[in-house]
């Protein structure tokens, strides 16, 4: 149905500015440079549950034995919600689980990829993962360090190369605007998606996977995004992108359309031809009708075809296979499209076997190990400083908290019963607020998992090096700093031993119990990925822990099945440390007693010995190196797909 004119329209009022050729067809309508992706015989399946524990009671197929070919330009992915678009493109970018593909491959020049493909290109998800206390310059920077190999890009390069970024997504002017958290302002919506292409661009990668790349974005924002894209994919870029429903200005810009409902393809070919397809199966789109709009509204089945148009006649007359409930894509199969698409795959499935046999090196990291801990140490640091909730507001509580005890506890006498008990209460207290006072930490790998699975499944580092960073520059800096500002405030205040070993011994003991505490914290916060799920696991074993310290209730009376439970409290350890290092050598006296604090501990059973002082220090310590173990396991285990 092509008119005479040079411009083919769509209908009455809605026109499409690519002049096309009656010679064009749907599978050639643009021949860029650049590389191809292609897709055969796609078939996806993802578990069925049932009930509240997530019992699999089967599979459902999200895709079915797709097909298609995507070359250089702008290949837009649309369909309602549910119709396996999203599915489609994490597929072919490498982004699902290969476990539930049943059946296909995915080509890039006639070249078989794996999953390995999503480090050799660009993923930008739909949801903007970016560090909001660092600037768009910082981040972009971020990218290109981790990105770019040492070898070949120096320092100079790599800064020149994130100010051609900057200067081609149109960032000069928001470049050191930090992008926003939920205490600080940052950059606009359009911006931050921006920035998040350009982190993506820095590598110059020639095929680029979106998406929804406007969702969330107003009507103007979202076409000069696409506008940006659409100047992107004519510097022999393949972008592949989903998208719900346009406007008009956003789909006259794609090249080619895939269309999707129920798993299945029912369109895929030039974007400008669309609509006469549709028209010829007797879909009549009004004047002044976004095209989009229209698609969705057939697939929806809002609108219905003609009954005395010949092409609808013969669509009813050709009955559906027996529970197959989606025409649209019975209709396509049949059509010379997917005839043409379907000879076009076979030619390159044919050749690409021996490009397959040569075989390429597997994409690998662009920077050694150390170098990438020293980034990622360095952005975690910058964080830190620039977040006030997670640095200054801490170590405020912490001073604040200190003197509150020392003024509470404050020079305790050594007279009885008041040096017993009040020695014994502050030092729960102190143990108390180490323990408890770090149950903020369950929100580090929660607050940061999708920033993580985002960078680690796109190359930007190792996830020993993402669990190491958290380690150095988070765990020191904001566990012990704080720790020792707190400890030592209340210590002289309360008029305990004024040695000088046996300080330092206090705030060794103070430390660990703080490192093992946010250590099994860590480990909650690596297993969940929710705050609420995290809180409720992470205050449960310290009830547990705190009831089983021996300063609730006397362990030797406890029935013999439950005792065992002591072995793994922290706030035991903590106890018992503190009390052989304050007690050791201490007397006290009243009007008729005296009592030294070796009498006390030997009442309480309590090894006062040098040795049972240290096995305190080990077993807090071996807390700690456990639960950051399993920590590190956890984040392996993370599920990185979709």
């Amino acid at each position: 149905m092509m008119l005479p004119e040079e411009e083919v329209t769509f209908d009455e009022g809605v026109g499409v500015d690519q002049p096309l050729s009656d010679s064009d067809d749907a599978i050639s309508c643009f021949n860029m440079p650049g590389p191809t992706l292609t897709f055969q015989k796609l078939t996806y399946c993802v578990p069925e549950t049932k009930g509240p524990l997530h019992r699999k009671v089967g599979e459902k197929e999200i895709l079915k034995g797709v097909s298609g070919i995507m070359r250089p330009g702008m290949n837009a992915i649309m369909g309602p919600t549910g119709s396996g678009k999203t599915s489609l493109l994490d597929v072919i970018a490498g982004r699902k689980n290969p476990n539930g593909l049943r059946s296909g491959q995915v080509m890039v020049d006639n070249v078989v990829v794996t999953s390995d493909l999503k480090l050799s290109s660009a993923y930008v998800v739909q949801d903007d993962v970016l560090m909001g206390t660092l600037t768009v310059r910082e981040n972009l920077a971020f990218s290109a360090n981790l990105r770019l190999s040492r070898q070949v890009y120096s320092s100079s390069d790599k800064t020149m190369r994130v100010n051609e970024v900057i200067r081609e997504l149109g960032l000069k002017d928001c470049a050191d605007t930090k992008i926003g958290t939920e205490f600080l302002r940052g950059v606009s919506g359009g911006e931050k998606k921006r920035c998040s292409i350009g982190m993506e661009l820095i590598t110059s990668p020639s095929l680029l996977f979106l998406d929804e790349p406007t969702t969330g974005l107003d009507a103007n924002t979202a076409n000069s995004i696409i506008k940006l894209l659409k100047r992107l994919s004519r510097k022999e870029k393949t972008i592949i992108f989903s998208i719900h429903q346009p406007r008009f200005s956003i789909f006259r810009q794609f090249d080619h359309l895939t269309l999707m409902n129920k798993g299945e393809i029912t369109y895929a070919g030039a974007a400008n031809r669309a609509v006469d397809y549709f028209q010829e199966l007797g879909y009549k789109c009004e004047t002044f009708n976004n095209p989009a709009d229209f698609f969705l509204d057939i697939i929806n089945g809002d609108i219905s075809p003609k009954p005395d148009s010949p092409d609808a006649q013969t669509q009813r007359s050709s009955a559906a296979p027996a529970g197959h409930d989606n025409p649209l894509a019975l209709q396509y199969r049949r059509s010379h499209l997917h005839s043409q698409v379907t000879e076009q795959l076979k030619k390159m499935t044919e050749s690409a076997e021996t490009c397959e046999k040569g075989g390429g090196e597997k994409p690998s990291y662009a920077t050694p190990f150390y170098y990438q801990l020293m980034v990622v140490c360095g952005r975690t640091v910058r964080n830190i400083v620039r977040n006030p909730q997670t640095s200054y507001a801490q170590l405020a509580l912490n001073i604040f908290f200190g003197i509150l005890v020392g003024l509470i506890y404050y020079q305790i006498p050594h007279t009885l019963p008041e040096a017993l008990q009040n020695r014994t209460g502050a030092f729960f207290f102190l143990v108390i607020n180490m323990v408890f006072g770090n149950l903020s930490a369950v929100e580090l790998f929660i607050s940061e998992r999708a920033l993580f699975i985002h960078e680690n499944s796109s190359g930007y580092y190792r996830t020993s090096v993402f669990f190491l960073s958290k380690v150095f520059a988070d765990l020191v800096p904001n566990r012990i700093l704080p720790v020792l500002v707190f400890s030592g405030i209340p210590y002289f205040m309360m008029g305990l031993k004024p040695e000088v070993d046996t300080f330092f011994l206090y705030c060794l003991t103070m430390s660990l119990v703080s490192l093992s505490a946010v250590s099994l914290a860590f480990l909650v916060s690596a297993s969940v990925g929710s705050f609420a799920m995290a809180n409720a696991l992470i205050a449960l074993p310290f009830v547990f822990m705190m009831v089983f310290g021996g300063f609730l209730v006397n362990l030797n009376s406890m029935l013999s099945w439950m005792s065992w439970l002591k072995w793994v409290s922290i706030f035991r350890y903590g106890l018992e440390a503190l009390t052989i290092n304050e007690m050791k050598g201490q007397v006290f006296t009243s009007n008729y007693t005296v009592l030294t604090g070796e009498m006390y501990m030997e009442e309480q059973e309590i090894d006062y010995s040098t040795w049972g002082f240290w096995q305190n220090q080990v077993a807090l310590g071996c807390i700690m190196c456990v639960c950051l173990l399993l920590t590190y396991i956890q984040l392996r285990r993370i599920n990185r797909w979709k």
